[in-house]
């Protein structure tokens, strides 16, 4: 075969800061997906692309290219619209496992297409795991079946999904080209568009336990993600939301599990509760069923959000009353003196929590359900020599020592009487 372009002209291109056509990005993906280009050459690509940045026509094109590469989802058989989530990744992230039954309440069907966590983000099909029986792979017709009876999954992407992209995924992972935004953007929106989702809401995470830690680096990611659906014909809105501090007050599969069923029966976290309604209200305006915020909080109150999760759970061959795992170990990190806590660092928690056996360093090594972090007192709360601020959870108990060193300057406790200032859950709204 005879191919149409030369890599090395489409790599000259980007490098010299030239746009790419439409025919060379369709080309150079279809072709590094079939293998005709080669790694070495797609890394000096994704590199002048980190480098010299996108037009939007290029990154429209090029999340096009990598829809094209794979199947695509279709939801309009279904007898209620549908709204998608999606989440940079953050610390204590467990606003799906709640978010998903909240809306099917109102109508709307949520295909929630999920990963595993790799490092310090925790992944929602390791969370979910955890609970006896749950099953993460679902048929297409599976899928459909449950939407149409519950009106929320939550089960693991297909294979056939935007395939360039897992491809160029793992390579962007080895060649230091990860924090490309037109990349990022793309990688993202190439896997929601292809889900077939008919309105999307991004909850960009910002702040020292997210991927993006500057305002203005997570506000350019999110328009970027937010044209890129208005431009495939999906109403797509961003949250920025905060992550300087873990969400809730649990890091870890189980722990969170058994926080998200608090918020559901009524209780948890005022962050995780807030952000979970916030994100609701928005979907449900997405899929044209616009929804009293009070009206949403009201369903996590009453049973309704709890009833969908009871029927999402054992859909998928779960049981919604099984006990939770509990790791076998504990140990507890305590305040010093009197005071006020005034830092408690996204980041530190996440990898605590990581290295207790909650997170993965390769996409194949197990995970540990009942390892993580619970967080005892938030920044702003007032607390006493010797109490506990947090509780670390393993069964292995030589990984302390090193969940331990990570947490080392990763809180500080303020005199009595500091006001440390409140933090807004939302910092800002693009679409």
């Amino acid at each position: 075969m005879t191919e149409p372009f030369d890599a090395v002209d489409v790599i000259r291109t980007k490098r010299d800061r030239a746009e790419l056509s439409d025919a060379q990005v369709d080309w150079v993906l279809d072709a590094y997906t079939r293998g005709a280009v080669a790694e070495e050459q797609m890394s000096a690509l994704a590199m002048a692309i980190l480098l010299n940045g996108m037009t939007r026509a290029e990154v429209s094109r090029w999340t096009a290219a990598m829809i094209a590469s794979g199947e695509r989802m279709d939801f309009s058989g279904l007898s209620r619209p549908t709204a998608d989530k999606h989440s940079t990744g953050g610390v204590g992230d467990k606003i799906t496992l709640p978010l998903a039954p909240l809306v099917a309440v109102f109508g709307v069907a949520v295909p929630q297409l999920s990963g595993r966590g790799l490092g310090h983000t925790g992944g929602t099909l390791d969370k979910l795991e955890s609970i006896p029986g749950w099953r993460a792979s679902l048929s297409n017709a599976e899928m459909l079946a449950q939407l149409d009876d519950v009106g929320a999954v939550v089960c693991a992407a297909g294979a056939g999904l935007a395939p360039a992209d897992k491809k160029l995924y793992a390579l962007r992972d080895v060649t230091g080209t990860v924090e490309s935004i037109p990349l990022i953007a793309s990688s993202i929106m190439s896997k929601k568009i292809a889900e077939g989702t008919g309105a999307l809401v991004l909850d960009v995470k910002v702040g020292s336990g997210a991927f993006m830690k500057e305002l203005d680096q997570a506000r350019e990611l999110a328009r970027t993600m937010v044209d890129l659906g208005t431009d495939a014909g999906v109403r797509t809105v961003a949250l920025l939301t905060d992550m300087a501090v873990p969400l809730g007050r649990t890091a870890g599969n189980a722990l969170e599990v058994r926080e998200s069923v608090e918020v559901l029966d009524g209780g948890g976290p005022a962050d995780v509760v807030d952000l979970t309604v916030a994100l609701a209200v928005e979907m449900l305006d997405g899929a044209g069923r616009p929804t009293d915020p009070d009206e949403v909080r009201r369903a996590l109150g009453d049973g309704r959000a709890m009833d969908a999760w009871r029927r999402m759970i054992a859909a998928q061959g779960g049981d919604p009353d099984a006990a939770l795992p509990e790791a076998v170990h504990t140990e507890q990190v305590v305040a010093e003196s009197d005071g006020v806590l005034d830092t408690l660092d996204a980041y530190a928690v996440g990898v605590a929590a990581w290295r207790l056996g909650a997170g993965r360093s390769r996409r194949e090594d197990p995970v540990q359900a009942g390892a993580g972090v619970e967080i005892h007192v938030r920044p702003g709360e007032p607390v006493r020599a010797g109490q506990p601020l947090l509780t670390l959870h393993t069964d292995t108990p030589e990984r302390f020592a090193r969940a331990r060193e990570i947490l080392d300057g990763g809180w500080s406790v303020a005199p009595v009487g500091t006001t440390v200032p409140d933090r807004p859950i939302v910092l800002d709204r693009i679409g």
